[in-house]
């Protein structure tokens, strides 16, 4: 009996030496552990979903922080009003990101990529800016199989990447933008800050327009695609309303520059604008019909993947909904 009770003794204390060790291991010292690495911040580039018998792909073309939202958003309000929504959504009241993202419409016929973003000489310079044509293999696309360019307006983060080292990114593609906004870029009227993005149009479009067509709003750029009027941010800056198989998506282009700020206060300037008024009315047309129809939109500078639907509020304003899985289904 007393050598069952001594071998009892032995198995309970190696039983106790064997429930200790994890125990004196997490006490021991970490020299001889490295840390894993930090390995910075990961993101999607490109995000696709159908749209009836169209497939849509918008591609990021920049990730910067900027100054804001106020000035820039919000000029004719007092700025204590502007960072108190900014509060209220549990944002920064001095640096936002927005979106910089150009569309891709595959209609089965032809590849019709909406704005090009900011290229070599945009808005967001490299390597903060200027993806699109890094990101187009990642996302699928060749800049040779790009059929239709169409540009809402002659911004330079909206056309800055229509060359690549003094050529056409996409030597197979014909080229779709607004009379109006073609006209006022193309001309002598862009003065002080605006001489400045007219020439980079002059650079860039003007050379192209035998390639070009020309819209006025109603008229179309393929089957199901429709431009539509939304001037105030550039004199002929355009959306376009797409349709497929009862599916229906528009893409105001630059209606608006800051997710909240934007639309919560349409009236509220936005500094981007060369028209500020007509602008302000524009944000409050489209924003109305995008609300009372429940369409998606793809919002040029909402945050990637920029997408997403706006509500009308009870107080006047609006609030962007991001797209999570509704086209999906």
């Amino acid at each position: 009996m007393l050598k069952d009770a001594v071998s009892r003794r032995r198995l309970i204390a190696g039983t106790g030496a064997l429930a200790a060790a994890p125990f004196a291991a997490a006490l021991a010292p970490r020299s001889a552990m490295a840390a894993a690495p930090m390995l910075g911040l990961s993101e999607p580039t490109h995000y696709r979903f159908k749209l009836g018998d169209f497939e849509v792909t918008t591609i990021s073309d920049a990730a910067a922080f900027i100054d804001g939202p106020w000035p820039l958003i919000g000029g004719n309000a007092e700025q204590d009003a502007v960072d108190q929504v900014m509060r209220d959504n549990l944002l920064p009241t001095n640096k936002y990101r927005p979106g910089f993202t150009p569309m891709v419409v595959n209609t089965g016929k032809e590849l019709i990529l909406f704005d090009t973003g900011n290229g070599e000489r945009g808005f967001v310079p490299r390597p903060q800016g200027g993806w699109l044509a890094a990101q187009l293999a990642p996302a699928g696309f060749k800049a040779e199989q790009i059929d239709v360019v169409v540009l809402s307006h002659g911004h330079p983060d909206h056309i800055g990447g229509v060359m690549e080292n003094g050529e056409p990114l996409f030597p197979n593609a014909r080229y779709v933008t607004g009379a109006i906004d073609y006209d006022f870029w193309a001309g002598d009227k862009p003065a002080g800050g605006l001489k400045l993005f007219a020439d980079l149009f002059r650079d860039y479009i003007v050379p192209l327009a035998d390639k070009t067509t020309f819209l006025e709003p109603g008229e179309e750029v393929v089957p199901g695609i429709r431009a539509m009027a939304a001037y105030g941010h550039t004199p002929g800056h355009l959306a376009f309303d797409i349709e497929s198989g009862g599916k229906r998506l528009v893409f105001w282009g630059d209606c608006a520059h800051h997710h909240v700020a934007s639309l919560v206060r349409p009236d509220w300037h936005c500094g981007f604008d060369v028209d500020r008024e007509q602008g302000a009315k524009t944000r409050a047309r489209v924003f109305d019909e995008v609300a009372t129809d429940r369409v998606a939109v793809s919002a040029f500078h909402m945050p990637f993947p920029s997408i997403g639907y706006v509500e009308r509020r009870k107080d006047g304003g609006y609030r962007w909904i991001p797209h999570s899985y509704q086209l999906d289904l």
